[in-house]
């Protein structure tokens, strides 16, 4: 499973058990406000709890980003006609 799934699996988790929490708790307040205070909670809970997962999925996301630019690179310098040595493939006239 990746990194990133694992963390938003995690963020997810979180928000639901302190939503289940919220709506446990006897308050006289809106549902949509006892759902703010959940977001709101379990985004600062996430952001204790959960840093190894979301350091973990940031490496991934980083890992992902430069394997995309070299693909990019190499698919730029193949259709201008250059090969691996950066050298013209076209003859010079």
């Amino acid at each position: 499973m990746s990194a990133l799934l694992k963390y938003t699996l995690a963020r997810l988790g979180l928000f639901v058990l302190v939503a289940g929490a919220m709506f446990a708790v006897p308050l006289d307040i809106s549902v949509l406000l006892k759902l703010m205070i959940a977001v709101t909670v379990s985004a600062a809970l996430a952001f204790f709890l959960l840093k190894g997962l979301r350091e973990e999925a940031s490496v991934q996301a980083v890992g992902a980003a430069q394997r995309r630019t070299e693909k990019r690179e190499r698919l730029r310098a193949a259709l201008n006609g250059d090969d691996d040595r950066g050298e013209s493939t076209t003859k010079a006239n």
